[in-house]
């Protein structure tokens, strides 16, 4: 972390609590908030701000969480990317549903996100995909993720294949690489406050595809 980001974390240590926490001009708009809270965090010099711990379940109920990054978001909902036959992708295939949590320590605010899941178009995929680092791109068809190697070199192997295969080429889209898009029906925005008294809004889609806002207690 540079000296400079240091700097604006300290600075921004403790504001979530004692400034100005909550926007009525955007609260009836949960995503407009999430995206104003978001930029704040990008502002704040936090490490990550798109990490966010997504929790997925089998069709049995059993549950499992992992962090990843998000890529993208809109009034649609929160995008990532990941191995299609991971853990994680397969349960996001048999069980289309899933959770979301951010957490921005020194503004103590967290977002929690729960809705359906869908994969992203072949083409969002590919423009993502092509946007990454070429090393990642080799990464992406070296690690079938999830599945259980027998060494590191075994891996390195791969990758040394994966290269050869694809030099001086562009490398094409894994099959079985892509991306997810949470479309939510609930989001609580959580601001921390002195002695515990936090703000909590949740908003949950109602049958006409409108937002509807409650308070919580803390």
């Amino acid at each position: 972390m540079s000296f400079l980001t240091k700097l604006r974390c300290l600075i921004t240590a403790g504001q979530g609590v004692t400034g100005s926490n909550v926007n009525v001009d955007v609260l009836d708009d949960p995503i407009a908030m999430f995206g104003q809270w978001f930029k704040q965090a990008q502002e704040a010099g936090i490490v990550l701000p798109e990490s966010l711990t997504l929790a997925t379940a089998t069709p049995e109920g059993k549950p499992s969480a992992r962090v990843v990054l998000l890529k993208s978001f809109d009034d649609s909902g929160f995008v990532f990317f990941t191995n299609y036959g991971s853990r994680k992708g397969k349960e996001l295939t048999d069980n289309p549903h899933a959770a979301m949590v951010f957490h921005w320590n020194i503004l103590q605010r967290q977002v929690r996100v729960e809705g359906s899941i869908e994969r992203v178009s072949e083409a969002e995929s590919l423009a993502y995909f092509h946007s990454r680092p070429r090393g990642s791109q080799i990464g992406a068809w070296a690690s079938y993720q999830s599945s259980e190697i027998d060494s590191r070199e075994t891996l390195a192997a791969k990758v040394k294949e994966i290269e050869a295969k694809y030099a001086g080429q562009e490398i094409p889209l894994p099959p079985f690489w892509g991306g997810f898009k949470l479309t939510p029906h609930t989001i609580e925005l959580w601001q921390g406050r002195a002695d515990r008294l936090h703000d909590r809004y949740t908003f949950t889609k109602d049958d006409a595809d409108n937002w509807q806002r409650k308070l919580l207690s803390p």
